[in-house]
């Protein structure tokens, strides 16, 4: 059997001396980069895969570095050895070619494939099964971030059966569930079997994004109404007492029947909800199916489209009500992927509100408890400092895409120290769609090149109008 071929460099050695990170140096004609993968040949011809992590050079001069060892290839170039730790004195080094970086992938479940890497644009695939751990997705305005997050996801719909619920602000995945009418994109879309709900705050649409009140514990239904248990105590009794409120009885009715009652703790709870107008809210359910039923039955993806309430704190309730429902009913253990798009909305250190808090508390049980549960989360921000600390830390995978900000980066080297600094470093010159890929979710930090959408984005960016 003929072994795969590599790009031959003789300008480049290595060495390692515990046979798990090797050292290299080589002269200004060696051509390698942070993340290449590289082919080491020891002085005994076993050849062995690795990575550069790092390299310093001068100007026309030579070059140092070092990097990581995955394993020895096989003689046959058909597998890789991970367990054969050796030493060695001298090797030297070549470009590893795809088909030798595909034996990374060796004995892996399905992969998911999200784009190319390489200049020879071989394939970049995830690893579908190592999505049962916490994931955070950072990346600047502009960088691609919610395109190459619908990459991923419609992998996910589309090779797995790991159930999906998105929290989408601005309306970016509600195209997941079929083309929109008049649509000439060419798009093949995602296969017709799949069970994809779209829920949007509409009162005329029987799929609409609703919740209700009394589903809700009553530490939740305190904060929709800004009440805490020791401060308001006569009115948080009140509240305690009722036995049908907002989303069983007519709205008309509440406060009525709270007047009805004749004391001054639910008279003062009334004017609170009227001046609160929660009885006016669009997101009560009614008669109709809540968001948490519809979850139940885990549908292959449910996209909560949370961008067209009238009222900034509905969204807010609807995920108070998803996380609670979801968190009441762990010990099922039915697996969920939660995707937070725009995660400052839900889990910033900076909200303040009651329900601000009791959602990003939830967040935080969730990231620390909730694995083992099936309860896994995907996160995607801007900026790593608009998520809590609590949270973020929580993350064993990282999608990063372009990021200028050098205090960024900084917080991202500290959280995410599995990262190669050199591969981090190159962020701030990412074009748009490529992203840096590395957590257990990938056998090794990988430099992509996001693919296509097979549906059309929702929320994507407005063209200037030009004249004829």
């Amino acid at each position: 059997m003929t072994r795969p071929k590599e790009s031959k460099n003789e300008n480049a050695t290595a060495a390692s001396v515990d046979g798990r990170y090797f050292q290299l140096a080589g002269s200004a004609e060696a051509v390698f980069e942070p993340g290449s993968y590289v082919v080491l040949e020891r002085q005994d011809g076993r050849r062995v895969l690795g990575q550069v992590d790092d390299l310093t050079f001068e100007m026309g001069g030579p070059f140092q570095g070092a990097g990581r060892i995955f394993g020895v290839v096989s003689d046959n170039g058909h597998g890789l050895d991970t367990h054969e730790v050796r030493p060695f004195a001298s090797a030297t080094v070549e470009q590893a070619d795809a088909s030798t970086i595909e034996l990374l992938y060796s004995g892996t479940p399905a992969t998911l494939t999200i784009g190319s890497y390489g200049s020879d644009n071989a394939t970049a695939r995830l690893l579908a099964n190592r999505f049962n751990r916490h994931t955070f997705w950072c990346g600047q305005s502009g960088s691609g971030k919610t395109y190459a997050l619908g990459v991923v996801l419609e992998q996910l719909i589309l090779h797995t059966s790991l159930p999906i619920v998105i929290f989408d602000p601005n309306a970016d995945f509600v195209n997941l569930g079929g083309r929109p009418e008049g649509n000439a994109s060419g798009m093949e879309g995602l296969p017709s079997d799949r069970d994809i709900r779209v829920l949007r705050p509409s009162p005329a649409n029987t799929r609409a994004l609703v919740v209700r009140f009394t589903d809700l514990p009553l530490r939740a239904r305190g904060a929709i109404l800004h009440l805490h248990p020791l401060n308001d105590r006569e009115e948080y009794n009140e509240l305690m007492r009722l036995e049908e409120t907002v989303g069983t009885l007519d709205p008309a009715n509440v406060v009525p029947r709270l007047r009805d009652r004749g004391t001054e703790a639910a008279e003062a709870l009334a004017a609170r909800i009227e001046n609160l107008r929660v009885i006016d809210w669009a997101v009560w359910s009614g008669p109709r199916e809540t968001a948490t039923e519809i979850l139940q039955h885990r549908p292959d993806a449910t996209v909560l489209d949370l961008g067209g309430f009238a009222n900034p704190d509905e969204p807010l309730v609807v995920a108070m009500a998803v996380l609670e429902d979801l968190w009441a009913k762990r010990e099922e253990r039915k697996p969920l992927l939660i995707v937070i798009d725009e995660a400052h909305n839900l889990c910033s250190p900076e909200g303040e509100s009651p329900l601000h808090v009791a959602v990003r508390e939830k967040i935080i049980q969730i990231a620390a408890e909730g694995r083992k549960f099936g309860l896994w989360l995907l996160l995607s921000t801007q900026r790593p400092s608009r998520i809590h600390p609590s949270i973020i830390s929580q993350c064993d995978n990282l999608a990063l895409m372009k990021m200028a900000s050098p205090v960024d980066l900084k917080e991202i080297a500290t959280i995410f120290g599995f990262v190669p600094a050199a591969m981090l470093e190159r962020s701030p010159l990412f074009r748009q769609g490529e992203a840096l890929f590395a957590g257990s979710f990938v056998p090794a930090p990988m430099l992509v090149k996001m693919g296509n959408r097979l549906t059309p984005e929702g929320g994507s960016d407005l063209h200037v109008p030009l004249r004829p």
